[in-house]
């Protein structure tokens, strides 16, 4: 099981006051010196910032601004044909740079007077409830380093291409931006562990990866599917079912491989009613009563 925000990658801070993220073996950059060294300065920048300062900048090599231009350039092609317009609007309302990574800092100032949502640096792991509650704040949390040049299309735990072309994007959407924070509020809300974890599962099942009936297709709205060029192309043949509370804060998932279960909204206005009104109403209480309902 894996959350948002929670890495395959944990981050350490050695006795020396070095910064070490800890990469498994599998992952395509282990035997990578350079790249293991820039995922630990990258870390160490999220580590030293502190809330209310300008995000710290990232130096990115050629080579990483070459992979951001790639993605962008293939994800453009597919948002045309499988994301809702509302995020294509989004898109291009935000207008990220298409051959470059921006700042973090930068994208937040484009941000800011769109939605007024900003981004805080992650070297890594963020508990869940601090991942979530910020969102109440108008606050997300990013990783700030970019997947490894030999698998541009690929990344193993959520980079600054996820986090950036698939939230940002969204959260250049008022009305996406609005799900977001009766997110952050219910994160906030509830108290307990499994509460928590409800919320956070239907956040996954839509957010990361809803898709929505538009125009009498299917399409995607999810920051995951949007963001991952394999994904988006793979998601109209999955198990797809009707948006489901009860389901989505219960199906267990798993992010090493596409997912096989979706849940569609009917519409825009059905995502509101339904999820919305869920962030906007539950606590421990009627989560549980949800849960145990048949």
């Amino acid at each position: 099981m894996f959350e948002e925000a929670q890495y395959f990658a944990p981050v350490a801070t050695r006795d020396d006051g070095s910064v070490v993220v800890e990469l498994a073996s599998g992952h395509p950059g282990f035997a990578d010196t350079v790249y293991r060294n820039r995922r630990n300065a990258i870390a160490a920048l999220a580590l030293g910032h502190k809330p209310g300062e300008p995000i710290p900048h990232a130096e990115y090599t050629d080579e990483e601004h070459h992979v951001w231009a790639l993605v962008m350039q293939e994800l453009a092609v597919k948002h045309d044909k499988y994301a809702v317009r509302e995020f294509i609007d989004a898109a291009v309302r935000l207008g990220l740079p298409t051959d470059r990574i921006p700042q973090l800092q930068e994208v937040s100032d484009l941000l800011k007077p769109i939605t007024g949502f900003g981004y805080l640096p992650a070297a890594g792991l963020v508990p869940l409830r601090e991942f979530y509650g910020v969102l109440a704040d108008g606050l997300f949390h990013s990783t700030q380093y970019i997947r490894h040049h030999s698998v541009p299309f690929y990344t193993p735990e959520p980079d600054i291409v996820h986090e950036v072309i698939g939230h940002a994007n969204t959260l250049a959407s008022p009305r996406f931006a609005a799900l977001y924070r009766l997110a952050g509020q219910a994160a906030r809300r509830v108290e307990t562990d499994e509460a928590l974890e409800f919320v956070s599962k239907v956040f996954w099942f839509t957010l990361e990866f809803g898709v929505m009936r538009e125009d009498g297709e299917s399409k995607a709205y999810g920051a995951g599917i949007l963001s991952s060029s394999g994904e988006i192309e793979e998601f109209r043949g999955m198990d797809i079912r009707p948006l489901d509370l009860k389901a989505m804060g219960s199906t267990p998932y798993d992010i090493t491989k596409y997912q096989e279960v979706l849940f569609e909204a009917e519409s825009f206005d059905h995502l509101e009613d339904v999820v919305g009104t869920f962030w906007d109403t539950c606590d421990d209480d009627s989560i549980a009563r949800l849960a145990a309902s048949r």
